[in-house]
Parts: structure tokens; sequence; C-alpha cells
């Protein structure tokens, strides 16, 4: 985690209560962080973290709840900052540069679209500009620049302006697996620099274990988990949080016997047992996939239907559906060797000592 830091920016950091309604959705969602720090926005489609940025950035207004940052209000129910008096910075997935501006006038226009004169402002873009290893490219218009570098630039203007709340909704989603993996580098550099807080909305769990140093899970406008990176992967406490660390999640009831009873009717079995509502927990790789009963006595084993069968690089993630929902993680050569097919219908092994459960 990075070091606190003032930076002028004040140390009370961010400080937000977001309360409002936008189309169907009602969003209340807090958000804290302290100077230096990267808060990692995570939730499904339509769940309310844009509508959150843009209430943070004043584009939208609260109906009740309060936006402090720095020791500053902007907005509190009652009086409200316009998006021009927010020292805030923001990016988006489209880099939205002029195509007819150089890349260092691009960044300019930012402290000259606040008052600074002329000759500081392209001071100041050059600055930036070499920041985020682009000093050789500030004569560059947009169309002369690679996906990632117009990103760059993008994140060199947003700040410029020396804001206090720098806030980046998707800022890497248009770019290509290779470009966004090097600009994920050269962001996570740039962000350790950066004195104020930041605020990244992403839908890549990679972005935000990489680059965040808080998570925050937004789903139907609630808030639903908050927790360092470390935190969510050892503990998930939604089914979506579940999908984003990549781990089989159950909402159960335990005993004293190691005998986890699922909401679908599953009986799940593990040698660490809590008692009552629990979360249990299987990694995908701990679940090895039969075309008949497996031999010997393994704690847990059940008759799934494959649902879907997907690549990714030298393994496939194969979906089951029936009394435990599993998600399995296996080789190429195993999908082959095993015929794997949809509609298919497989026994699912899993260890006892594999399966985690905590209370929920």
């Amino acid at each position: 985690m990075r070091p606190v830091a003032d930076g002028g920016h004040g140390v009370a950091g961010l400080d937000a209560r977001v309360r409002l309604s936008r189309g169907a959705i009602e969003v209340d969602v807090s958000l804290n962080a302290a100077a230096g720090q990267v808060i990692g926005v995570l939730g499904p489609n339509g769940g309310g973290k844009t509508t959150t940025v843009l209430a943070l950035a004043g584009v939208l207004p609260l109906a009740q709840g309060h936006v402090r940052v720095g020791g500053e209000t902007w907005d509190d129910g009652r009086r409200r900052l316009a998006p021009e008096q927010r020292r805030v910075g923001l990016m988006l997935a489209d880099s939205l540069l002029f195509p007819h501006l150089r890349a260092v006038d691009n960044v300019a226009y930012g402290p000259r679209s606040r008052g600074t004169d002329r000759h500081r402002s392209r001071e100041r873009a050059c600055l930036e500009l070499e920041r985020v290893g682009l000093g050789d490219r500030a004569a560059s218009r947009p169309h002369e620049l690679s996906s990632g570098q117009r990103a760059r630039v993008a994140l060199a203007r947003a700040l410029a302006t020396d804001p206090a709340l720098l806030l980046l909704d998707e800022p890497l989603a248009a770019l290509d697996p290779d470009t966004r993996a090097r600009t994920r580098s050269d962001l996570a550099a740039r962000l350790t620099a950066y004195d104020g807080v930041t605020v990244l909305v992403t839908h890549d769990p990679l972005d935000a274990l990489t680059l965040a140093d808080h998570l925050v899970f937004i789903e139907d406008g609630r808030v639903t988990q908050t927790g360092t990176p470390a935190e969510v992967l050892s503990e998930p406490r939604s089914a979506y949080v579940g999908t984003v660390v990549g781990l089989n999640l159950y909402a159960a009831q335990g005993d004293s016997h190691g005998h986890v009873h699922t909401a679908t009717g599953g009986l799940i079995v593990t040698t660490s047992p809590t008692v009552g509502a629990v979360w249990a927990t299987i990694p995908p790789s701990a679940v090895s996939l039969h075309l008949h009963a497996p031999e010997g006595s393994p704690r847990n084993a059940w008759r799934l239907r494959i649902a879907s069968v997907t690549m990714q690089g030298q393994s496939a993630r194969v979906g089951l559906v029936g009394d435990v929902p599993l998600t399995a993680e296996v080789t190429l050569e195993s999908v082959t060797a095993l015929g794997l097919q949809v509609g298919q219908d497989v026994w699912a092994a899993v260890k006892a000592t594999e399966v985690r459960t905590y209370p929920r």
C-alpha cells in the first residue's frame, strides 16, 4: 500500500457518500481513501459504478450525501460545486483527444481551460508527457500515436491540472491485450508518484488487483464488499466477487461434522467445518473431471452436466450445472482426452481439503 501523502491536497483524502437515482437504479455508495491511495471500483454493468464517478465529478447532482476531497466540500446535497470548480481529473476508455492538436497541446488544454497562460500550460504539458514516457512524441498528433500512447496522453492531460481527485473510468478497456499490459505498467508507475486520490473503475480483475490499494464492489447500486486485494481474494462475499477472483463460491449452512449444505440442495464436505451461515469456496483448479464415478473415496463427487467450455491459453474453463454448480479449470489435453462437450454428463471430484469455509 502506498504511503499517505499530503502534496497540498490535504490529508483528509476522499470522503464521499453518493446517494441518487438514475433511471431504475437507486445508488447509495460510500467511498473513503487517504491521499495517495487508489480505490478500485468493480461491479456488473448497470450496477452504479459510472453513476458514482459522474457524481464525484459533479456531472450528476446528489439527492443526499456528500463529497469531500482534501477537506473541501464539493457537494453536500445543498451547496454544490460545478464540475469546472472541482479539482478533478477524468480519463475514460475513449481518450477523447482533439484530433487536430499535437500531444503537447492536448495536454496543455487542461491547464489552459483553468486559466493558466499558454507558456506555462505548455511547460506543464511537456513535463507531464515526460512523466508518462512520451516526451519525444510531444509534436505528434493522435493519429500518429498508438492506442496505448493515446491513453497515456489522456492520463497526462488529466494530471496536468493538479487534480485532488483522479477519476479513471475503464481507462484501458479499448486497448488490445499486449498494449493493455504495457499501458497498465506505465499507469502503475505514474500513479505511484501521484499524491491525490485515484478512483479506478474497471471490469478487469488484473487492473484492479495490480493498480488498487483498496477494492470496492458495487452491485445494484450498493456496496457489497470492500477490502484490500488480499482480503477480497481470501474471502469473497458475493457471487459476482467470487467470479471476479476466480473462485466457486456458495452461500450455505455448515455443521460441526464438516457438511456444507448449499442453497441449491447440494452437499459439500470440508475438513475445516464452520457452523452456521457460511461462505464456501472451491478453486476451479481443484476440480477434477471424470467420465465415470471416480475410484477410491473422494469426499466430494457429483454427477454434473457441462454447460460451457471456454479456452484460455493452455487451459480450459468448464462450466458445470447440477446440485453443486462448478467451474473447473483443466488442461487442453484433458478436454481432448475426455472428449468434453457441452451437454455431456461428467463426474466432478474435489478433495475435502480444497474446500474453505468462513462465516457470512
